[in-house]
């Protein structure tokens, strides 16, 4: 494939082919965006080429940038050969240039020549930091071009590692030996191994830091550099990243940029020691604590414990290693790979991934990763992510408030909160002698919050929560205030107890705990009334029995346990501790305590992301879909400090020609009922049957495949149901083999296969089977992500109006919040009611752009309900299908309309 530069208003964009019109304004606003510093929302439609649009048109910018540095510097690097003080040798003196009446004092100033010194210094100063950073800059090309033309450099790295290895094999296997003999000496009883579950001494104000990884003598190179100007890149998931950078690999940027991939330890770790964990908040700890272990202190030798008995060594990561992660990191930047990729030269190095691509981003001129990593503050932290002055794209950013919501929203069950409970004094009993005064106070501390946490709740923390009934029902919302007024718990400094439970990783130790003796909350079925927990306790107690309960043996097949409930306490108490008067505490009683839950609620998202407009540069926020941009505008960048001037908004058209899509509303069915789909009115059994009707009709037209959505699947189902009694479901099969979207994630594959399986079979053979139709979902597995394009999708239908839960405490507490705090402007609804609307529009639109995916597809798009005529609703649609979009009073016309375009394009194709 040819590169086609293109110059767009005198910017040079290399392209891999040539690109739309509507791609070349793309990059030219992007450019604009990028180069002014402001925010930008950006739509472009499926299928219009957004990915390199974005790509071409942001690293053209950082190309620019990076040109006009070097000449800066180059510039300030001649003029800064100059002397510091042309006039040093002249006696320093006060300059009286701005001289007063004779006998007036001069106001309290620097003197001229001490303003010219310390400017003249900090001029020196930088000059000096430009020569460092050129150094660096030339030592880096130096080692990527050494990389990139001599193998031999890869292969005198692997030697070095593999005799590090056999030599490390030589001192475990020698340590074993000495070990041998002491096993006698081990305190009270402790089994093998039962060491490292007893929690270190803890000091409050200790302040390690995150360990470096790297022994103090190898710091002459440190792998940490400057951070250059760089482009974030985030999407939602982990396939999106992957097609990004398979988008950029073809891209006429893909030979010379330096981009890393970023992805979660549980992502990218090789240590199966840590990875068959599972989880990743173990995975983290587990991680973390390798690398502390590699720096503890050796005083703790001197200890008087440790004195009594020779501890065993604790293990560090064998992929932690200086030169290893060193080559790694030099070979991310070399060459542009994605996650899979960076895992095999991870394992081919024997070099940590996780590490190896973090120690890679200052130096990298894109950088990709997910948006938890980037949106979640002390996630972006823990990975490195620097974005002072830097550039963010945030992609598929239609879900974008939600997903901040999301992550910082945190739920622990009544079930959890006992367990823990349990499980954490069944700890401090086994241990009690061993741990130290401060251990056992924030112990009791977590246990006391654990009680009220339920008591709160209605239930007793001594009583089985699947058992307890609750006398009162509901769901309550409190303030986090009020919550810890009601809870009893507002004398405990949770900053401190949320402190300890990080530094000390208490969680993981009771899941080492547990893991160890078992003691997991029996189910009803098992044991109702917690006798295994009674046995335990009487277990532990000194002469009723001789051992606890039998270790589980390594390697025994058995399930994966869940995670530490405690882990998911800690998540409670930082969303308490971090949150301010955007936070709500819902308490959801049901009929059990188990099933009874507390639910720390964010209403505000623009609290986190204002952090993120303000260090950065610019902010892109990109989507096929990102109408009504009003929740975008007002929610978030309003609400997060960004000024009207400062914000840009562009959406381009399609690529598809107009006559390509037909979409209507239809306002009556065959039978003349009017089409309104409201909560009471949609489950009448006429209104189902006139929907069948439609439908059949529908199905007699449009060839290949229809996509179906409904509002919820329990009415997807309920209408299937209802037609298949009434006969519509045997009539819509003589034209359309039917299928139903399922609820389970893993059985979605199967179904879209058989779908496009039986399209592409009926198209071929004819017959009275013309192809499928797939009953959907809005915001189900079908309704995002999911392409139907050609004859997959060639009409799409959407009935009744998708509006969320109206009943919904969290969306009246959200309503309610919307109303008090944004402006309501003169004729339009209030914050909170168009919230309602926005959020059942972006459903809607989500939907509806599954069938349109290239440039010569074309389909029909039919909305069932005559509330989409309001013009506040149609003015939420994309521009693309709002421009075209015609509106049907009676059934006749439609159909007319849609028999005559399917027929010609069918025709045509």
């Amino acid at each position: 494939m040819a590169n086609k530069t293109q110059e767009i208003g005198g910017i040079h964009f290399p392209f891999p082919f040539t690109p739309y019109s509507i791609q070349k304004d793309f990059m030219a606003k992007l450019y604009q965006v990028l180069e002014a510093g402001k925010i930008g929302i950006f739509e472009s439609p499926t299928g219009t080429g957004k990915s390199l649009s974005l790509i071409c048109g942001a690293l053209s910018w950082l190309r620019d940038f990076e040109q006009k540095k070097c000449q800066e510097e180059a510039r300030l690097l001649e003029a800064g050969t100059a002397p510091l003080n042309d006039g040093k040798n002249q006696p320093p003196f006060v300059s009286y240039s701005c001289q007063g009446t004779p006998g007036t004092l001069r106001p309290a100033a620097e003197p001229d020549w001490v303003t010219q010194f310390v400017q003249k210094k900090k001029e020196r100063d930088l000059v000096e930091q430009l020569k460092k950073e050129q150094i660096r800059r030339k030592k880096r090309e130096e080692r990527l071009q050494q990389l990139r033309h001599n193998t031999q450099f890869k292969y005198a790295a692997k030697r070095e590692r593999q005799e590090e290895e056999e030599t490390e094999c030589l001192l475990r296997l020698s340590r074993d030996t000495l070990a041998a003999g002491s096993e006698a000496e081990l305190l009270e009883g402790l089994a093998p191994g039962e060491e490292e579950l007893v929690l270190s001494e803890y000091e409050s104000e200790e302040e390690k830091g995150a360990a470096s990884g790297l022994d103090e003598d190898e710091n002459e190179d440190d792998l940490e550099e400057e951070h250059i100007t760089k482009i974030y890149y985030c999407s939602r998931t982990h396939s999106q990243l992957a097609q990004f950078v398979h988008e950029v690999q073809k891209s006429p940027f893909g030979k010379d940029t330096r981009l890393v991939t970023l992805g979660s330890r549980q992502n990218l770790c090789i240590n199966e020691d840590v990875k068959h964990l599972g989880f990743v908040q173990l995975i983290n700890d587990r991680c973390m604590e390798l690398q502390r272990s590699r720096h503890e202190s050796k005083s703790r030798a001197e200890d008087k414990e440790s004195k009594k008995r020779r501890q065993e060594p604790r293990a560090a990561c064998p992929f932690y290693k200086y030169r290893q992660l060193q080559l790694l990191r030099d070979e991310v930047l070399l060459e542009v790979m994605d996650i899979e990729q960076l895992v095999m030269l991870g394992k081919e190095a024997g070099a940590c991934p996780y590490y190896g691509s973090r120690f890679a981003i200052p130096a990298a001129q894109l950088v990709v990763l997910p948006y938890q990593m980037l949106l979640h503050t002390a996630t972006r932290q823990a990975a490195g992510i620097q974005l002072q002055g830097q550039v963010v794209i945030i992609d598929e950013a239609h879900n974008l408030i939600d997903t901040i919501t999301g992550i910082h929203s945190t739920e622990v069950s009544g079930s959890q909160l006992c367990q823990a409970h349990s499980q954490l004094l069944q700890y401090m009993e086994r241990y009690r002698k061993r741990l130290k005064a401060k251990n056992l106070m924030y112990i009791k501390q977590i246990l006391y919050l654990l009680e009220k946490f339920v008591t709160t709740l209605g239930g007793n923390i001594k009583q089985n929560p699947n058992t307890q009934s609750l006398s009162q029902t509901g769901t309550e919302l409190k303030t986090i205030n009020d919550f810890l007024f009601q809870s009893q718990i507002d004398n405990i400094n949770l900053f401190k107890v949320r402190r300890y439970c990080e530094k000390s990783m208490v969680s993981r130790k009771l899941f080492g705990f547990t893991e160890r003796y078992g003691a997991v909350l029996a189910t009803p079925h098992e044991q109702p009334r917690l006798a295994g927990f009674q046995h335990f306790l009487q277990s532990l107690q000194p002469g009723l029995t001789e051992d606890p309960t039998p270790p589980v043996q390594v390697g025994t097949a058995r399930a994966p346990r869940p995670a530490s409930p405690l882990m998911h306490i800690e998540g409670f108490l930082a969303a308490l501790t971090t949150a301010n008067q955007d936070g709500r505490v819902i308490l959801s009683r049901q009929g059990s305590l188990s099933q009874s839950s507390l639910k720390f609620l964010l209403l505000n998202p623009a609290v986190p992301f204002a952090q993120v407009v303000k260090e950065c540069r610019a902010v892109v926020i990109a989507g096929g879909t990102m109408q009504p941009v009003s929740d975008f505008r007002e929610q978030l960048l309003a609400c997060a400090g960004v000024e009207a001037e400062r914000l840009v908004e562009f959406s381009c058209g399609h690529v598809i020609p107009p006559d390509n899509i037909l979409p209507l509303v239809i306002c009556r069915g065959p039978s003349n009922q009017q089409l309104e789909f409201t909560y009471l009115r949609r489950e009448l059994p006429h209104v189902m049957d006139e929907t069948g009707r439609i439908l059949c009709n529908l199905c007699n037209v449009v060839p290949g495949g229809v996509i179906c959505f409904f509002p919820s699947y329990e009415y997807q189902h309920q209408v299937h149901a209802h037609w298949d009694k009434s006969g519509l479901l045997a009539r819509l099969s003589i034209r359309k083999k039917i299928f139903q979207e399922p609820k389970r994630a893993d059985q979605v594959e199967r179904v879209l296969t058989e779908y496009s399986r039986c399209i592409e079979c009926h198209g071929q053979a004819g017959g009275t089977v013309t192809g499928a139709l797939l009953l959907s979902v809005v915001g189900g597995k079908m309704s995002e992500g999911i392409n139907f394009s050609d004859n997959l999708g060639r009409c799409v239908v959407m009935v009744g109006m998708p509006y969320p839960n109206i009943k919904s405490p969290e969306l009246q507490e959200k309503m309610a919040y919307l109303d008090q705090t944004l402006p309501r402007s003169p004729g339009q609804a209030p914050p909170g009611k168009a919230l309602v609307e926005n959020l059942c529009m972006k459903a809607v639109n989500q939907s509806i752009g599954r069938a349109i995916r290239h440039q010569k597809d074309f389909a029909s798009i039919v909305l069932l309900d005559q509330r989409y005529t309001r013009p506040s609703v149609l003015a939420k649609l994309p521009a693309w299908i709002r421009d075209r979009i015609e509106v049907k009073a009676t059934f006749g016309p439609a159909f007319a309309a849609l028999r005559k375009f399917h027929h010609n394009k069918s025709s045509l194709s």
